[in-house]
């Protein structure tokens, strides 16, 4: 079951960071939203990404994360108690600041297009959204390095002599 586990989280943190990644050269690319057929169209495979990528591996990297320090191997690893507290960031962030927005934006530019919304209210949040993404990526970043280095935060008691 712990190998498992491991793998369920390591495999979810894969497709995580690379939905990251992918979600940052979208934004990048991202025309003006005055060019309202491209900004939708990329837009819309941002809401794509964030649908069908973002938001399972990281329902994936949080319950095989959960469900692992739930072993009791974990509960005095304070590496892992670590993860956990940004696994927390990464979960609220992760729907506040990228699920959310991406998929209302992706509805408003679709709205726009079809001629139901102003053009001019779009593309507000493109800074904050790639804000919002470069820390989620350093935070999963930091989150693979204490995987795999495992240091000790929580001091053991010394044996009595």
């Amino acid at each position: 079951m712990r190998r498992l586990l491991k793998f369920l989280h390591t495999m979810g943190a894969i497709g995580l960071m690379g939905a990251m990644a992918a979600l940052l050269v979208l934004l990048e690319r991202t025309p003006s939203p005055t060019a309202i057929e491209g900004y939708a169209l990329i837009r819309g495979a941002m809401g794509a990404v964030a649908t069908w990528l973002f938001l399972p591996s990281l329902a994936l990297t949080l319950l095989a994360g959960l469900l692992s320090i739930a072993q009791r191997a974990f509960h005095n690893a304070g590496w892992a108690w670590a993860k956990l507290a940004t696994g927390v960031v990464m979960f609220e962030w992760g729907f506040v600041g990228v699920q959310g927005p991406m998929q209302e934006e992706a509805r408003l530019s679709a709205e726009a297009l079809a001629g139901r919304v102003d053009p001019a209210t779009l593309g507000q949040d493109l800074g904050s959204e790639r804000g919002t993404l470069w820390v989620l990526l350093f935070i999963a970043t930091f989150n693979v390095v204490f995987g795999i280095w495992r240091p000790r935060l929580i001091r053991r008691p010394q044996p009595a002599a």
